[in-house]
Parts: C-alpha cells; sequence; structure tokens
C-alpha cells in the first residue's frame, strides 16, 4: 500500500469514526433537544482544544449479532482537553452508538483517561448519557463498572471529579457519578435510579414517573445526589467550567488565584444592619456573603437540598474559599441530618483541595425531634463535626448571631482548631437561649412568683445581657475579636494571607473511620 493510500485509509477510517451513530441516530437524538457527544465536548472544552484518544477501538462481543455491529470507537468518546487554559481529562459516552451502552471497550476507554488523569494530575470530568450496562457482552460490563467504580476510589481527593448526568444512568452505573465529587443533572433530559419506574410499580406497586423518581429536580431537592441543577446543556457546560475555575487540578496544587480589583478594604454598611434586633425573625445568610466575598460572586452547591445550611466557592483577595453557613430562613438555621450530610461533605472536599473555608456561623442547635433522632442525628452530626476537626487548611469563622450548644463546637469553633475566630456585635453565644435556659435554671423560682410571665421576662433580659453577646467568649479568647459586620471582609482577607501557608501535625495513620 502507497503512503498515499494510507493516508486516505486514515482520513477514511477518521471519517466513520466521527459518523458511528449514523445520521439518522444523531437526527433522533437532536429531536430530543440533546446535544451530541462531540457537540457536548466542544461546548465543554476551550475551542479546539480537545484531543481525542482510542477513537478506533472497537468491541469484541460476538453474541446476539453484535459482530455485525462494531462501530469505530464504540460508544463512548475519550481523551483531553483544556478548560479555561487547564488540561482535563474527559470522557462522554455517546447514545447515538449502541445506546451509549457501557461494555468491555468502552470500560477500558474509560478507565484509560481515568489513570491518565490520575498520572497527570488533572480533574477528570465525565458527561453521562447510557443505556446502562450492554447485555449482550454479559459479566464483562458488569466488570468494566467495577474497574470504574476502583479508579473513581484511588482518584478521590486527589483530582476533583466532577459527572454530568445528561441522559439516563441506571442501574449500578450510577455509583460511579455517587463517589466523584460533584453531579450536575439538566432539567427534564437527566434521570438518574437504582430501579426503574416499571420495576418499582412490578414489585412494590408504586407509580412514579421517570422525573419524579430521578429526575434533576428530585435529586437535587430530596435525595442531595445532585450538586448543581441546569436548564440546558449548554448552560450546564458552562457551571462546569466555573466549577472548576474554584478547583485546583490536583490535591498537590493551590487553587487557581485571580487578581481583583475588588477592593480588600471595601466596607458595606449595609451589613451593620443585617441582622434584625428581635433574635427570631429569619435573614437571609447569603446578604451576608455577597458583599464580603469578591464582587459578590458565589457559586452555591446542592442550593435546593438542606437548604437550612449554605455551602459554596467563592473568593476572597483573588484566593479560592469554601463557605459553609447556616441560613436562618430555614429551620431557623438548626442543624439537622441532611444539612450536617451536606456540610461534611462539602468541608472534606475542600480539605482534600486545599481551599480554606469561611464558615458564617448563626445555629440555635440541632433539631429536635423523634424522626430527627430515630433517623440518626447522633451519627450524622457527628460526620460535621468530624469533618471540621479532621480539616487542617486555614479556617476562619464569623459569629453573625446565635451560637448555642453543641453547634457552638460544631461549626468551627476555636476548641476545634479553627485559626480566627470573629463574631458581629449581634453575636450570641450561649449553652442555650434565654427562654430555655430561664426555664430550666429558675425553674422552681418561676413556679413561686406571683407573676410567673413577668419575671421570666425580667430573668430572660438578665440572661441575655449577661449571656447572650459575644464578649465572654472574647474575654476567654475563644473569639479573636469583635468586629463591625461591615469589617469583615477585610479582616477575612487578612486572616486568610496570614493563614494561607499554615502547617499542621496529625498522627499517623491509615485514615480515620467517620461515623459513616
Amino acid at each position: 500500500m502507497t503512503t498515499r493510500a494510507r493516508i486516505e485509509q486514515l482520513e477514511s477510517l477518521r471519517t466513520q469514526a466521527l459518523a458511528a451513530g449514523g445520521e439518522a441516530a444523531v437526527r433522533k437524538h437532536h429531536d430530543k433537544g440533546k446535544l451530541t457527544a462531540r457537540e457536548r465536548l466542544a461546548a465543554l472544552c476551550d475551542p479546539d482544544s480537545f484531543q481525542e484518544l482510542d477513537m478506533f477501538v472497537q468491541h469484541r462481543c460476538t453474541y446476539f449479532g453484535m459482530e455485525k455491529n462494531r462501530p469505530l470507537g464504540d460508544g463512548v468518546i475519550t481523551g483531553f482537553g483544556r478548560i479555561g487554559g487547564r488540561v482535563v481529562y474527559l470522557f462522554a459516552q455517546d447514545f447515538t452508538v449502541i445506546g451509549g451502552s457501557l461494555g468491555e471497550a468502552v470500560a477500558q476507554k474509560i478507565c484509560k483517561v481515568m489513570d491518565l488523569a490520575m498520572k497527570a494530575g488533572a480533574p477528570i470530568v465525565g458527561l453521562n448519557d447510557s443505556g446502562g450496562a450492554r447485555i449482550q457482552e454479559g459479566v464483562a460490563s458488569l466488570g468494566g463498572y467495577a474497574e470504574i467504580f476502583y479508579r473513581n476510589t484511588l482518584a478521590s481527593g486527589v483530582v476533583p471529579q466532577i459527572s454530568v448526568i445528561l441522559g439516563p444512568c441506571a442501574g449500578g452505573a450510577v455509583y460511579s457519578p455517587a463517589i466523584t465529587d460533584f453531579v450536575l443533572m439538566v432539567k427534564g433530559g437527566s434521570h438518574m435510579f437504582i430501579t426503574g419506574p416499571q420495576v418499582i410499580e412490578t414489585v412494590t406497586g408504586e407509580k412514579v414517573s421517570m422525573e419524579d423518581l430521578g429526575g434533576a429536580v428530585a435529586h437535587a431537592s430530596r435525595s442531595g445526589v445532585c450538586h448543581l441543577v441546569e436548564d440546558d446543556e449548554t448552560s450546564a457546560m458552562e457551571t462546569i467550567r466555573t466549577l472548576l475555575s474554584y478547583l485546583p487540578s490536583n490535591n498537590l496544587e493551590d487553587p487557581p488565584f485571580i487578581a481583583t480589583d475588588d477592593p480588600r478594604d471595601r466596607a458595606d454598611e449595609a451589613l451593620d444592619s443585617l441582622v434584625p434586633d428581635d433574635p427570631q425573625v429569619p435573614y437571609d445568610i447569603r446578604k451576608a456573603i455577597a458583599p464580603v466575598v469578591d464582587h459578590g460572586e458565589f457559586l452555591e452547591i446542592h442550593a435546593d437540598w438542606a437548604r437550612n445550611i449554605v455551602v459554596g466557592f467563592a473568593r476572597l483577595g483573588g484566593h479560592v474559599v469554601g463557605i459553609v453557613a447556616n441560613q436562618p430562613q430555614y429551620l431557623a438555621g438548626c442543624l439537622d441530618i441532611a444539612a450536617s450530610t451536606k456540610g461534611a461533605r462539602f468541608v472534606r472536599f475542600c480539605d482534600a483541595f486545599n481551599v480554606p473555608l469561611v464558615t458564617f456561623e448563626d445555629v440555635p442547635g440541632f433539631l429536635p425531634g423523634v424522626d430527627q433522632e430515630h433517623g440518626g442525628i447522633i451519627r450524622n452530626g457527628a460526620k460535621l463535626i468530624y469533618a471540621f476537626c479532621e480539616a487542617n487548611v486555614p479556617k476562619l469563622t464569623v459569629i453573625t448571631r446565635k451560637s448555642y450548644g453543641g453547634a457552638y463546637c460544631v461549626m468551627s469553633s476555636k476548641h476545634i482548631r479553627a485559626d480566627f475566630n470573629f463574631a458581629w456585635p449581634t453575636a450570641e453565644i450561649a449553652v442555650m437561649g434565654p427562654e430555655g435556659a430561664v426555664n430550666i435554671v429558675f425553674r422552681k423560682e418561676l413556679a413561686a412568683a406571683a407573676d410567673p410571665q413577668a419575671r421570666a421576662a425580667e430573668l430572660v433580659q438578665e440572661y441575655r445581657d449577661k449571656f447572650a453577646n459575644p464578649y465572654q467568649a472574647a474575654q476567654l479568647g475563644y473569639v479573636d475579636d469583635v468586629i463591625l459586620p461591615r469589617e469583615t471582609r477585610r479582616r477575612l482577607i487578612e486572616s486568610l494571607e496570614a493563614v494561607r501557608n499554615k502547617r499542621e501535625h496529625r498522627p499517623p495513620r491509615k485514615h480515620g473511620n467517620i461515623p459513616l
């Protein structure tokens, strides 16, 4: 074969690979309002930066007529590209090719880019759109999933892993995204579940639609499986680009620094009146976060799940920080099972990838109730304690209002080694709220009083004046300073720079045993 013939052969094979799904399958995919795998990669990566690998791989299955259908590349596109100028390894399941089903060859392609990402110290982004395990390949398909799960686990805490669900993801396939750090879904076009609606109806008699069972809204608001939700695929790709802009490429690097023209000493006087005079009146903690961070930009994670706690990424003086904040607008900011799990997972991610933590605290305690106790609030609340105690990145805390009981300890207190703890003048740091404390401490006195309500009101005010403020904690050194709310941005930036290179030495161990 001549050189020219070989070149023509290569060009022909490339053309076949690029058209593997066929025009009809692509048209059907577009009719559903979906992008093809290659269109998704083009939208996600910097222009002309994606480099495909294993374009000519074919499956080796000879059962059920599969030997007659061996498209080049099989059901997944793999390779690497640049996002925001940084190298990222990617795979995109191609639903137009055998339904994007996972067989041995597909799994090997995915595992190869995961191995390369680990070697290179680069993030892994998976675009999931698959009919599931390739039945025709039997146990080889199941083995392929297990190989992927194993690599997800090895990569955890080493390189960031992001899963984008852009179609079906069912059965055992869901466990790969579940192990990764972040899951993004698209409304109306993404579905995740272990067993589908038909199986559930057959086994349990329950009738449910695919959307209600495993759609984006269900997983974003009820199960907590989904971290981010978008209305369409184009917006999803832009959100992934934004998320990656806050993350380091691996656990040995710091997050990307972006110089800012937002003055470090910018003071927002509206913060001084943010906290209501009445301690029972809620406010939106995000209104405390936005005026403090660079340009008010805050990427909230898990926005619709466990809304009594807010987590997400922002920058202070150009440096990336992870924000953890109690949300008084929901359940008065109490910590419950879901909030503890949500907060703990986020804290552990930040600690694994060198992202400093900033905590905004307004928490009256753990949510009371039989359901919470029987559901394991002790075990789950301990996750958040463990996560904050384990974290050795810089930790800064701002107490905006309530800081009561065990929740005071949990929310990055000085005693679990926060580096700088500040309090606003509105902070109330005590064992419990004034009303509860008075009812316990002065129970006998109130029972004997001529006017129990009036006497209780006097005692509550006395307790509030003495304990429901930040000054006793400041006297003991548990709070480093009481600051004006408008000073928060400047103080946090200066403190972050002071401890950005902190070092902590912990006892050597294989790993701890977090109460899962």
